[in-house]
This record gives structure tokens, C-alpha cells and sequence, in this order.
């Protein structure tokens, strides 16, 4: 028996819209739970990076910031972080990569150091966890609905894409990072994809086309869905970067944000630290997706004889690949770190997206069989 030709199981299929229903509602109780803790963190706690920009001397009045490596008032070596009493200082310290700021600790993170809010943070993750399987399990359901990888449109991609974005983070904090930050980004953005993806981009399960039935199908879209989700965190990171710099370089200014921006900015990770992980996230990623448009391109040699006829897919692809050298390349050169690398990995990852979306809405190839 041929399983890729089986006829659809219609039971598993509804098990499966099910667990996908139900995963977005614990969602809902784990972005819920996100907010609070953000909300009933602790406020008081969130001064570190306050007080190590503006350097407080002993009678509270206000020192300039000293510039790395510059003495302190007094004959003191070293100037940098303020030393302070409470709350402890930051298991991670990093130096700002711009040069401007010194050693800079990261934010307490989103619970603000914070019992009660820890509290929040904790249960957020337990649901995460909770709807993270709910989630898988609908993925595993559509495919076995249908004896195949359960990727094969888009209704299909996205619900896989967002499942992996969520297993890496949970997999960023069982190896002890510090990323709780990402979860209420990621709930969101996570819930807005489901609820495009069971609306707009649902279809019914069926079998695939016939230039699908390869193992590359295998290797080249679980390769692509895992790109991309993990290409979405270092998105994230770039997007926080920039916010954050803005207010470091605010303060650096001797201007005092609004008390709600203050009490975000200051639990988040610094400038530095965020530059660093979408950084490390995009050079990390950038190997496997060039891989998979190598095998993207083996694929097309065996289903249609050709291994490069610039299908919309195909250029877009490339173009992503582009988007993302630039970048890389962008980091490696003196004049471009800091904010215009960043710009232009968020606009690799805008490429990225309009390769998912934008082509498969806007053009016609060989890929369209992907359909909506």
C-alpha cells in the first residue's frame, strides 16, 4: 500500500483542528499570565540601568557616566556599573558594543526580580509548556491524518512554523538562558499566526501533489519551517535592541523616559546583550538556510529537470539568503554594527516573510501548489 496515496482520515483530521483550538486557548492563559508578570513585577527593582548610566555619587547628585576604561571622581579606577547595595547585581554584565557606555548590566527581567512577579512568570512558562504540547500533538494529528509530513500548505506550514518557534524558546530555557523576556512576544505573535492559519489560510487535509512525494520534502521544508522560527527570535532581538539603545542613549542624554517605558526598558537584557543574541541566533541560522535552498534546489533538479529556473520561491529565497549576508557582513565592518545592522536584519527577515506570504499570495510558480 502506497501511504502517501492513503485517503485522508477524517477523524484524525478533526482531532487535530481540535488540539490546534485548544492550544490557542491555553495560549491565551500564557499571554495573560505574561502580562501580569510585567505588570506586578516589582517597579522598585528595576533602577540598575538607571543607576549605572548616570553614576549617583554618595549624596545622590547626579555624575556623568565615565567612558570605558576613564578613572572615577576621586582617584577610583575603572569607572562603570554603580555599585549597589540592593537589590544584588546581575549574574550577566556586558559591555556595551557601541563603546559609549561602558560595562552595562542587563534588566532583572520581565518579573523585575520580583517574587510576585516571578511568581507570574512561572505559571506563564507552565503554560507555554502546556500549549506548546497541545500544539505539537495537532501537528502530529494533520500528519497522521494523512500518512505525511504536515507541511505540505500553508495552513499546515504556519501551524508547524509557530510550534518550532515556541520549542526553541522552550529549549533556550531549559538550557538555563536568560530569555523568559521573548515569551510575551512570542505568545503574541504565536497567536496571531494561529488565528491567520485557522481563518484565512485553513484547507482541508489531503493528499500532496505529485512533485511532493520525496524524502526532500523532509529535509528541505522541516529545514525551512526551523530557519524561520528560529530566524523569527533573532528578529525579536534586533527589534528589542533598537528600542533599548534608544533609551540608553536617552538617559546618556540626561532626558528622563515616561515612567512605563522606563519600567519595560529596564528589565529587558541591555543594548549589547540583545545585539549579541539576534546576532549569534542569525549567524547560527545562516548555515542551515543556505543548506536549505542547496536543497531546495537538489529537489527541483529531481521533480522538474532543472536545478534553478527562478521561480518566484526561488528568487525570493535567494533574496533572503542576500539579506541575510549583508547583514553578516555588515557586522563584520566597523562603520555598520550597532543600529544599521539591525535595520537590515529586520529587513532580511521582512524578506524572509514576503517569501512566505507575499509570494505564494502575490505570483504564480511551480511552488503555487502550496495554495491558501
Amino acid at each position: 500500500m502506497n501511504l502517501l496515496a492513503a485517503e485522508p482520515n477524517e477523524q484524525l483530521a478533526h482531532v487535530s483542528n481540535y488540539l490546534i483550538y485548544s492550544a490557542m486557548a491555553v495560549y491565551v492563559l500564557a499571554f495573560c499570565a505574561y502580562i501580569a508578570e510585567w505588570t506586578f513585577g516589582s517597579r522598585s527593582k528595576v533602577g540598575r540601568t538607571a543607576a549605572a548610566l548616570t553614576r549617583k555619587a554618595p549624596a545622590d547628585a547626579a555624575v556623568p557616566a565615565q567612558q570605558p576604561g576613564a578613572g572615577a571622581p576621586g582617584g577610583e579606577p575603572g569607572g562603570g556599573t554603580a555599585v549597589l547595595e540592593k537589590p544584588a547585581p546581575p549574574k550577566i554584565v556586558t559591555r556595551s558594543g557601541s563603546g559609549r557606555r561602558g560595562d552595562l548590566p542587563d534588566g532583572p527581567g520581565a518579573a523585575a526580580g520580583d517574587e510576585q512577579g516571578d511568581t507570574y512568570g512561572r505559571i506563564a512558562v507552565s503554560l507555554t509548556v502546556l500549549s506548546f504540547l497541545l500544539h505539537f500533538a495537532g501537528v502530529l494529528t494533520r500528519s497522521l491524518s494523512v500518512q505525511r509530513a504536515p507541511w505540505g500548505n500553508m495552513y499546515e506550514f504556519s501551524t508547524a512554523f509557530s510550534m518550532v518557534a515556541v520549542g526553541a524558546y522552550l529549549a533556550l530555557l531549559l538550557a538555563k538562558k536568560n530569555v523568559r523576556w521573548i515569551g510575551l512576544p512570542l505568545v503574541t505573535t504565536v497567536l496571531l499566526d494561529l488565528g491567520l492559519a485557522v481563518t484565512v489560510l485553513y484547507t482541508d487535509s489531503d493528499q500532496l501533489v505529485p512533485a511532493l512525494h520525496s524524502y526532500w520534502l523532509w529535509i528541505h521544508v522541516s529545514l525551512a519551517i526551523t530557519c524561520g522560527a528560529l530566524l523569527y527570535l533573532g528578529f525579536v532581538g534586533s527589534v528589542l535592541y533598537l528600542f533599548r539603545d534608544a533609551y540608553e542613549t536617552q538617559l546618556l542624554a540626561g532626558r528622563k523616559p515616561g515612567a512605563v517605558r522606563s519600567s519595560i526598558m529596564e528589565r529587558l537584557p541591555s543594548a549589547a546583550s540583545l545585539d549579541k543574541f539576534a546576532y549569534r541566533i542569525n549567524a547560527t541560522v545562516f548555515p542551515f538556510w543556505t543548506f536549505t535552498i542547496v536543497a531546495g534546489a537538489i529537489w527541483a533538479g529531481d521533480a522538474w529537470g532543472r536545478y534553478w529556473g527562478w521561480d518566484p520561491k526561488e528568487v525570493w529565497s535567494f533574496i533572503t539568503w542576500v539579506a541575510y549576508a549583508c547583514y553578516l557582513h555588515a557586522r563584520a565592518t566597523a562603520g555598520w554594527k550597532g543600529r544599521k545592522a539591525a535595520y537590515l536584519a529586520l529587513l532580511a527577515f521582512a524578506c524572509f516573510l514576503f517569501n512566505y506570504y507575499g509570494v505564494n499570495i502575490f505570483f504564480n510558480g511551480k511552488h503555487s501548489y502550496a495554495g491558501i
